[in-house]
């Protein structure tokens, strides 16, 4: 499946598992890596434990003790198919409360409860109601990258690599998408749908300009930029490619530029180099502080003594996870 990687499952000679990071991770680094990942990996097996973890992770994290890897729709996908007891998200809680909606029986555990979202934090229900009372009969779409609470109060949830097809199935005129304005403002100029408009934001993504992609261009010609959708409407324009992470790493699975610059979280052009040995990585990106929380010691930590459990209120359930499995049925 586009956007998932499923990894083999350990015991793994620690050598195997440094060759598969050994170009964007120093000798000295993984040194201080390698009893934490060993230790990972057996107390997932004590535990009946897999590590889902997002494209923003750290190549230790994502190469090395992650058992599923890949988008928040992909993790959103897959945490439905696993027989595991447990769930450990390497990534934000709003992936996390998305695995527990999808997976009410399992424990779902997040290694730090400060791992938030900038976007997840600028609306609240109340929010939606006010826009729905100016906007009434008007459908909310709404990012997963949102809490439970927000996405109990929408009508369907989307991702940056289904939004668009989402918008355009619902068949109607205009539609509320929120947060993210910049997101929602790509998407108005994609599909011709009047927008309604949330002033969200991601951290990392509203910092980049066009400005920056012209200079990145002048002192690397030739370069292919790839754009998150988060990012302002001019830099996605300036970009010669717009879409998630998935599609990102499909596009340059597949066509192998000389020089590719993501404009995204940084991970994702390490985890990329990993896999990509014919490609260069040019690299101007932010660093989410959210996503950089979580450490393999942190990880080692939340199996050791099964923490944080992520829990939902209980009548939060049944309309949040309707929202989002609408959004699973495209």
């Amino acid at each position: 499946m586009a956007g998932v990687d499923v990894v083999f499952p350990p015991p793994f000679p620690a050598e195997m598992l440094y060759a598969r990071v050994r170009r964007v991770v120093p000798p000295l680094a993984w040194a201080g890596f390698e009893e934490d990942v060993g230790a990972i990996l057996a107390l997932k097996r004590q535990r009946d434990a897999v590590i889902l973890a997002h494209n923003y992770q750290t190549p230790e994290i994502f190469h090395c003790v992650a058992d599923i890897v890949g988008d928040s729709l992909a993790l959103a996908r897959e945490a439905m198919r696993t027989d595991a007891r447990v769930i450990v998200m390497a990534g934000v809680h709003f992936m996390a409360e998305t695995a527990k909606l999808l997976n009410p029986d399992k424990t779902v555990l997040i290694p730090d409860l400060r791992a938030g979202c900038s976007l997840a934090d600028s609306i609240t229900p109340a929010d939606i109601r006010r826009l729905r009372e100016a906007h009434p009969g008007v459908p909310v779409v709404t990012y997963v990258n949102t809490s439970a609470a927000v996405k109990a109060a929408s009508d369907i949830c989307c991702t940056s690599g289904n939004v668009r097809r989402i918008v355009e199935a619902l068949g109607v005129p205009k539609v509320i998408l929120i947060p993210d304005e910049f997101l929602a403002r790509n998407v108005a100029r994609e599909t011709g749908v009047e927008i309604i408009t949330w002033s969200g934001h991601c951290e990392v993504h509203e910092r980049f300009s066009a400005t920056e992609i012209r200079e990145l261009r002048e002192s690397h010609p030739g370069v292919t930029v790839l754009a998150h959708p988060e990012c302002p409407p001019e830099v996605v324009a300036a970009a010669d490619f717009a879409g998630s992470t998935a599609m990102m790493e499909d596009y340059v699975t597949r066509h192998q530029p000389a020089q590719v610059a993501l404009i995204t979280e940084c991970s994702m052009s390490d985890n990329m180099a990993a896999r990509n040995p014919d490609v260069e990585f040019i690299r101007p990106c932010g660093l989410c502080p959210h996503m950089k929380r979580i450490s393999l010691a942190g990880l080692r930590r939340s199996l050791e003594t099964m923490t944080h459990e992520v829990t939902i209120a209980p009548d939060l359930v049944a309309p949040a996870r309707a929202a989002v499995e609408r959004m699973l049925a495209f």
